[in-house]
């Protein structure tokens, strides 16, 4: 991937997809106020698509929604390095949906705060369900 461009194939658009991201096993880290709801996967080419979701009901304003959608994508834009190198090792893939829980827009330095929060939880966990997978391979 060069530099810190967003590109097309990095979206989640399938609603296949994304009917599978919300399951009912769906996982999810809360990192106040950013929800990151996941679905780890093994490797399909791309290491990690994501969306994002500001409720009308939190935000009533087109306006104040659009804002904050452009400041999480910055946030993700920024530091998704801290998962993608991780799953491009593991080769593996995941689904991410950023859902905006806060009832009035937040600061860019809040909002990139708690991605570097929740994107960190999220390596942890794709560490541990590796290990997972690799220890019930062994085990068959």
């Amino acid at each position: 991937m060069k530099g810190l461009r967003l590109y097309k194939y990095e979206k989640l658009c399938s609603k296949k997809e994304i009917e599978i991201l919300f399951a009912a096993n769906s996982n999810s880290v809360k990192s106040y106020p950013i929800r990151l709801i996941y679905h780890i996967d093994k490797d399909n080419g791309t290491p990690a698509k994501f969306f994002i979701s500001v409720p009308k009901r939190k935000l009533h304003h087109a306006v104040d929604r659009v804002t904050v959608r452009r400041r999480i994508r910055e946030a993700y834009r920024l530091n998704r390095s801290l998962i993608t190198n991780i799953l491009r090792e593991k080769k593996m893939s995941v689904n991410i949906a950023f859902i905006y829980m806060n009832d009035e827009v937040s600061d860019y330095a809040v909002i990139s705060d708690s991605m570097i929060k929740a994107l960190t939880q999220l390596s942890a966990i794709i560490e541990q369900t590796e290990i997972e997978l690799r220890e019930e391979i062994s085990s068959k």
